[in-house]
């Protein structure tokens, strides 16, 4: 799943992912996300940290951190780089804007 607030980011990291072979859901905003996961499995979620609504992205990837342990984790952001602490266990951090080899990395399995 993409969470994501900017459309043109979306949709550019939806299409790779897509053209990469994933299976892709998206979610403009943390409360969207946490509805979907709340109705099916997710393996990963790639999620904007800057967002507008309820929750960010470090506390939407907390929140599925705690409800959806076996969700990974990968957190982007082209304006903060949170330091380690800061993220949840085994969370991933990518910087905006996306390398497209980068972005694969990211959402290979772990």
């Amino acid at each position: 799943m993409i969470v994501e607030d900017e459309p043109l980011i979306l949709m550019d990291v939806e299409v790779q992912l897509l053209e990469a072979g994933h299976e892709v859901a998206v979610a403009e905003n943390a409360d969207v996300a946490v509805r979907m996961l709340a109705e099916s499995m997710f393996d990963l979620l790639l999620t904007d940290i800057d967002m507008p609504g309820s929750m960010d992205g470090l506390q939407l990837a907390s929140a599925v951190r705690d409800r959806w342990p076996p969700v990974r984790l990968v957190l982007m952001s082209g304006k903060r780089h949170p330091h380690v602490t800061e993220m949840p266990s085994q969370a991933r951090f990518l910087s905006k804007p996306l390398q497209p080899a980068e972005l694969m990395k990211a959402v290979a399995i772990w």
